[in-house]
């Protein structure tokens, strides 16, 4: 079953280029029926969603609204709501970090308790402020990602939501991680 999910992740993050060379050879509506699998499938598979009820509200409401987008393209055969699916994906991560800052711990700081189960106060609170960046980073991703599916061509819209946002996300999870070497250097030293 992990080969399933590893694959739904993959086929999720090359959705753009998926349905840029979908629609060239199919109806919209073939895209959102694979859409619809796709998302019925990850949910069925995500033991995530299960075990942490806090992240489930945002999780199933996304769900609830990319299944609409998919049957509003099977319904209307339209391209449109297929290219609003990175908007709800945004809106989706943004909504489950959000939830986080609302009821802590936030979302950096679980994950950085996998490796540091026992974080210092300096670093929930840094982990904290991480987790706003994330908040504000998918704020600004998902409007770009609205811009791009109504106001821009096919291939820009792939463009954007199939390369220039992953690198973005690279980038800033790059930045972070060079910052968080100076604060824990910073307060090794202290």
């Amino acid at each position: 079953m992990r080969w399933l999910s590893g694959l739904i992740a993959v086929l999720g993050l090359l959705y753009p280029l998926i349905v840029l060379i979908g629609l060239k050879y199919l109806e919209p509506r073939w895209i959102g029926l694979l859409l619809f699998i796709l998302v019925a499938v990850r949910l069925a598979l995500s033991s995530a969603v299960r075990k942490n009820l806090q992240l489930l509200k945002p999780a199933l409401w996304g769900g609830l609204a990319i299944f609409l987008l998919a049957l509003g393209t099977m319904v209307l055969n339209h391209e449109m709501p297929l290219k609003l699916y990175p908007v709800v994906m945004n809106i989706i991560m943004l909504a489950t970090f959000g939830v986080t800052l609302k009821s802590p711990p936030s979302m950096i700081e679980r994950l950085a308790r996998l490796q540091e189960p026992d974080l210092p106060d300096e670093a929930i609170i840094y982990t904290r402020k991480v987790t706003i960046v994330w908040v504000l980073f998918f704020a600004i991703n998902g409007a770009i990602a609205a811009f791009t599916a109504v106001y821009c061509a096919f291939e820009t819209w792939a463009l954007y939501n199939g390369c220039i946002a992953y690198v973005l996300m690279g980038l800033l999870f790059a930045v972070e991680w060079c910052i968080r070497q100076q604060v824990k250097k910073r307060n090794q030293q202290c």
